[in-house]
């Protein structure tokens, strides 16, 4: 049991399956039998699927454990720690046993997230003994200079990965090349799509990457102040970024004459945002650092000339600034020897949706969405068929199934129609009705719209009205032409990003599923089986056994026949209601 280490990952996808209580049972037995291992924390090493997640390393190796409970702490004790038998059936990974799970972890490239998981992000000196702060250390050691700096992140090839995917070095040049005693960088940590959850996850595991990246931008554009915009619904990255900037300070990492170089002042804090999508925009996020209402600004001119407070600034997200300590360290070549020929590196991916294994993946550029879905994500949940893939959030666009061989860049994916954002993917199976998926992504849009441009603020809310008649059986010849034309002026002539690219889910699912448009309109029907009031619900004359169970729980009492005899259900008093659907034992009632 000496030298044993028993580590509890507690970032907020563990905590909401309940990891808080493991620790606590972990540490009470600890305690009150008085066992000589080591606990500790850390935050979510990507399989959240398997969470909560609890690893034990000892003298034979690490372990892995997944789905642990407060019920199996007990068992878990005994066993591995106290009698050095691991618990073979809760094991997802182990340095003994060949699991199915560990696929998951062992095939991915882990560059940026290679820490999250592995070390406390509330201890400065694990990150420290992990390879931190050598990169801002070897510039400095080496005298190098900002443009030298800058150089190596252009030759390194990395593209900016909140969504443009605009080169990051190049980014940098054009703040350095502004002349000005005051500078900004802003750290954007408020993406507001399934990605966003890869950008909680960074700075809940590994804060410390963040902080010195944006400290190498500062250096290398001349900055002396540094914002992390971070939305307040993420309280548990709020508190382990605090703690990190208080760390770093007290090291001497921040604030005056950091790292002991006379004159190199570059200090950090973070703004909480009140959680508007919008303001993942880069213009919209400045003025609500501004305190002002977060909207966009018409560019020119850029932040890089005239960004927070009319200052030279440069904005990049959460996994890019991740990113910059490995570049510098280990050398732009190093890293761009990942990707393909235009988008160098790795991607971190939030998989969600009907997948098997949902949670965070990080993947070589250029690996194809078959294989994320597939080989790492497990495949499709329930042994259902893969039908499309929504790639980019909420304002991305959907791929479906017969283009899964695409592979992941920022070029192949923009010629699909959808685009790369910040890393979310959501996967459909044969049960997702493409039209009210569309509809679904375009209500969160029009919600999320700040109102400034007319065509945002009132062509996405004719969408959606058009989409939702489309959806309740009331579309008409025309309908998909009108969604078309609408989609075009939106995207024309919107002042930002959200408007631009508001109308990509809808323009998708008529490019690759206009058939279920026309299903919808024309035969009112929807292919998928999903949308309630297109819906028709009618006795399997063979399977029913009169048992009355759906008559006695029809609201509206549109089932009739006699007790152990054949049931009706009459259509014309039917409200789609699903009620006979579910609570039938017999699979006595049929959709159509």
């Amino acid at each position: 049991m000496q030298n044993t280490k028993v580590i509890v990952g507690l970032g907020s996808c563990g905590v909401a399956a309940g990891a808080s209580k493991v620790y606590s049972k972990l540490q009470q037995l600890k305690e009150a039998e008085k066992l000589d291992f080591e606990l500790a924390k850390t935050s979510c090493v990507g399989m959240c699927y398997k969470e909560p997640l609890v690893e034990v390393i000892d003298a034979s190796g690490h372990h892995l454990y997944g789905e642990i409970t407060e019920e199996k702490v007990a068992e878990l004790i005994d066993k591995h720690i106290i009698n050095n038998e691991p618990v073979k059936e809760y094991i997802v990974k182990s340095d003994l046993y060949n699991t199915a799970e560990e696929y998951f972890l062992n095939h991915q490239t882990k560059l940026v997230t290679k820490r999250c998981g592995v070390i406390d992000p509330e201890n400065i000196e694990e990150y420290e003994q992990n390879s931190g702060y050598k990169g801002i250390k070897k510039i400095l050691e080496e005298g190098q200079t900002s443009e030298q700096v800058i150089q190596e992140v252009l030759d390194s090839g990395i593209r900016g990965r909140g969504g443009g995917g605009f080169p990051t070095g190049l980014k940098w040049r054009f703040a350095l090349n502004y002349q000005s005693e005051q500078k900004y960088i802003i750290c954007n940590a408020d993406e507001g799509d399934p990605g966003a959850f890869m950008d909680r996850s960074i700075l809940e595991g590994d804060p410390h990457s963040v902080l010195e990246g944006m400290i190498i931008g500062g250096f290398s554009i001349k900055a002396k102040s540094g914002v992390i915009y971070c939305r307040a619904e993420y309280p548990l990255a709020i508190k382990r970024l605090n703690i990190a900037i208080e760390q770093a300070r007290s090291k001497g990492y921040l604030g005056k004459n950091i790292f002991g170089v006379e004159g190199l002042d570059f200090d950090i804090y973070v703004k909480e945002g009140a959680g508007a999508f919008v303001c993942g925009e880069e213009t919209a996020l400045i003025a609500s650092i501004e305190g002002e209402r977060g909207m966009p600004r018409k560019r020119p001119p850029f932040p890089a000339e005239a960004g927070l407070w009319k200052k030279p600034t440069n904005i990049n997200n959460v996994e890019t600034w991740a990113n910059i300590p490995g570049i510098i360290l280990n050398g732009a070549a190093e890293y761009a020897k990942y990707g393909t020929e235009k988008s160098k590196g790795t991607k971190v991916f939030a998989l969600t949706g009907k997948i098997n294994n949902g949670g965070l993946v990080e993947v070589p550029m250029g690996i194809t969405i078959n294989d994320i879905i597939y080989k790492l994500g497990g495949g499709i949940q329930d042994g259902k068929k893969f039908k499309a893939v929504q790639l980019g959030g909420p304002s991305g666009g959907c791929i479906p199934a017969y283009l899964g061989d695409t592979i992941v860049d920022y070029d192949s994916v923009n010629k699909t129609g959808a685009i790369m954002g910040s890393g979310g993917m959501v996967i459909m199976d044969e049960t997702t009705c493409m039209v009210d998926m569309a509809r679904f992504f375009l209500d969160f849009t029009v919600k999320e719209s700040c109102g400034k441009c007319t065509f945002c603020r009132m062509g996405t809310r004719r969408m959606l009205e058009i989409l939702t008649r489309i959806t309740e059986g009331n579309g008409e010849e025309g309908d998909i032409e009108k969604l078309e034309e609408l989609a075009v002026q939106i995207k024309e002539n919107s002042l930002c990003g959200l408007g631009q690219t508001a109308p990509n889910p809808v323009l998708t699912t008529i490019k690759y599923f206009r058939d279920e448009y026309e299903a919808h309109i024309v035969e009112k029907k929807c292919p998928a089986l999903n949308c309630k009031q297109l819906l028709t619900y009618t006795v399997i004359e063979d399977n029913c056994t009169g048992c009355t169970l759906c008559a006695r729980n029809c609201p509206t009492d549109a089932i009739e026949g006699e007790k152990k005899g054949m049931h009706y259900i009459i259509q014309d008093k039917c409200i789609q209601c699903g009620m006979c659907y579910s609570k039938c034992k017999f699979d006595a009632i049929k959709l159509s």
